[in-house]
């Protein structure tokens, strides 16, 4: 009887043992986040920042939300590093955003064209002439400048899409696209179809 019941303890140990379930890994300190089996999650997290940049509550610090656009619209105020977006049936959401330089910034009407989950960043031409250290392309990943998602615009040169330095949001960073956070771009990315009209104004 007793060897009976050892047994039957050394097995329901094995079992218990095989049927362990683990924690997730604690992750990398680079980027402040736990890793998954999902390479995307190495991107850095989305920085805490009130209020929830939302909908039609956002940006009332910095001056009246501007006249609603026609639904469907992209409408970009680089003065307010904002960019706003009407649906087709009223509703106006609002995203704090990085834009160009000095000298970098373009303004005019245009279309978004194509879009991109996870898109490949190639440097022009002229960027790895200045910078000879650029490579020819990065991958998708934390080190991509264009972050997990990429709406193109016009040529497909200028475009809206995400980052992997969160902190230049709010700030005349880029070399003329429009940055945006990781939870910001995705959601703009779900709404908005190729040929939906952009403005883009100071």
């Amino acid at each position: 009887m007793r060897v009976l019941v050892l047994v039957a303890a050394l097995l329901l140990t094995a079992f218990a043992a095989r049927a362990q379930v683990y924690g997730p890994y604690d992750g990398y300190d680079d980027y402040g986040g736990d890793v998954y089996d999902d390479p995307y999650s190495l991107y850095p997290p989305i920085p805490d920042y009130e209020p929830v940049p939302r909908h039609r509550d956002y940006l009332h610090d910095r001056g009246p939300l501007p006249r609603q656009s026609p639904g469907g619209t992209i409408l970009i105020v680089t003065s307010q590093h904002a960019l706003y977006y009407t649906t087709s049936w009223g509703e106006q959401y609002a995203y704090p955003i990085a834009v160009g330089r000095e000298g970098k910034q373009w303004f005019g009407s245009t279309r978004v064209v194509s879009k991109k989950e996870h898109p490949e960043w190639r440097p022009t031409a002229s960027m790895r002439q200045k910078n000879p250290k650029l490579p020819t392309v990065v991958r998708p990943g934390p080190s991509n400048p264009l972050g997990t998602r990429a709406i193109y615009l016009a040529d497909g040169l200028l475009r809206i899409h995400g980052t992997n330095d969160p902190s230049s949001i709010g700030t005349n960073a880029s070399s003329g696209c429009f940055r945006m956070y990781r939870q910001d771009v995705e959601e703009l990315y779900e709404l908005v179809q190729p040929g939906t009209h952009v403005i883009v104004r100071r």
